[in-house]
């Protein structure tokens, strides 16, 4: 498969995805969290999405590229440690908090890879 744009890469559409489960569960969540806790874990779980896209958009600068998919990395971290607060707030069930962590690092482990071996993804001159 031709891959051209960023949202068809894998890794994409499991970010996507994990963000809209966020924005899901998340709709439940104590009112007093709007702004904080349920603010911060969509804000993080989005940028993950939208930084891989202006890493896509930089394929032609490996030095920029490899820049912006470790700020996506570090959004998906991120998120991974607002699932950590939900949970222990008492927001998060341990089975979804278990699920969502899991494509947490799902989406991590392809985010390094892609970091390990940029070179599939780089535009040559």
């Amino acid at each position: 498969m031709r891959i051209n744009s960023a949202k068809d890469l894998k890794v994409y559409k499991k970010a996507y995805a994990l963000a809209m489960d966020i924005f899901q569960i998340s709709r439940d969540w104590p009112l007093e969290e709007r702004y904080a806790l349920t603010g911060q874990i969509r804000r993080s779980a989005r940028s993950v999405c939208s930084n891989l896209r202006e890493a896509w958009a930089k394929r032609r600068y490996e030095a920029h590229f490899i820049s912006k998919l470790t700020d996506t990395d570090g959004e998906n971290s991120e998120t991974d440690t607002w699932l950590d607060f939900a949970k222990d707030c008492g927001y998060l069930s341990l089975n979804d908090h278990n699920h969502l962590s899991n494509e947490c690092r799902a989406v991590g482990a392809m985010l390094g890879a892609m970091l390990n071996n940029p070179n599939p993804f780089i535009i040559r001159s």
